[in-house]
């Protein structure tokens, strides 16, 4: 007797099944949220957990497209474009060899037993090209960082740090320089809503 193997049923799965089957229709998260719920138990007879947070990373993967806060839509045409946008394997290991297979923000890399990414420095959901000159490695810590963040924002973040340290230790080229970048940041109205303590 021939035994039959049983789909496995993910939470990413039947995310992306809701999807498929509603293309090019803004759907919001309720919509979504109590189907998956509801189908979830009845596949598995478990219990869906985070399924906001499956969306999201739907978005963030660029297989969604966001209409406005909570609501999102599957366009099958869109995703061909975003995998254009996806650095291919040739591009990522010249990347990684540019940067000496290291953290352009920490200096850590596989020799230090850190995972390493390539990383979109203008990211894809703002048109950002799949190409060596758009290119950057980041560690796990610094590319979770980045996607958190917005790229300028990490920046701001880091310098108003150092700052703060190079004042603890009355270095003051580090102080003077540190200042400068800063006040680029204010003078050009960039993440103003983080604040620096002069």
């Amino acid at each position: 007797m021939k035994k039959h193997k049983i789909k496995k049923i993910s939470q990413n799965s039947l995310l992306v099944e809701y999807f498929q089957n509603n293309p090019k229709r803004a759907i919001s998260h309720p919509e979504v949220v109590d189907w998956v719920i509801k189908e979830f138990k009845k596949r598995t007879g478990k219990i869906f957990r985070d399924p906001d947070r499956g969306i999201r990373k739907l978005y963030q993967k660029g297989y969604l497209v966001k209409i406005k806060k909570g609501v999102y839509k599957y366009d099958p045409s869109l995703i061909k474009k975003k995998e254009l946008q996806d650095f291919t394997s040739a591009i990522k290991k010249k990347i990684f060899e540019r940067d000496s297979f290291k953290c352009v923000m920490c200096g850590k890399g596989e020799k230090d037993g850190v995972e390493i990414h390539a990383d979109h420095i203008k990211p894809k959901d703002l048109g950002g090209k799949a190409t060596l000159e758009n290119g950057q490695t980041l560690c796990s810590a610094h590319n979770f960082l980045k996607k958190n963040l917005k790229q300028t924002e990490t920046g701001k973040k880091m310098f108003i740090r150092l700052y703060e340290l190079s004042k603890k230790t009355k270095d003051k080229k580090l102080i003077k320089f540190c200042t400068e970048i800063l006040e680029v940041f204010e003078t050009n109205n960039i993440n103003g809503h983080i604040e620096w303590n002069k």
